[in-house]
């Protein structure tokens, strides 16, 4: 596979505890409580999800995006 563009990681940080979701959607599993203060890297943003990485095992998920702001 190859890929054509790689996206470097946005650092943000949680304003709000959040599940960290296997999909976009309130029914998907959640893999990870976040609490607030926990790093987030946001790698896509879309509709309302961020997708990216974050917790202390970096498990990459989705969150509400809402939850997530800049440094």
């Amino acid at each position: 596979m190859i890929a054509s563009h790689y996206v470097e990681p946005a650092e943000q940080v949680l304003v709000a505890a959040t599940p960290l979701r296997l999909a976009p959607s309130e029914d998907a599993e959640a893999v990870r409580e976040l609490a607030p203060g926990d790093r987030f890297r946001l790698l896509d943003e879309s509709v309302g999800w961020a997708w990216g990485y974050g917790g202390a095992e970096q498990r990459v998920g989705y969150v509400r995006s809402e939850t997530i702001a800049a440094q």
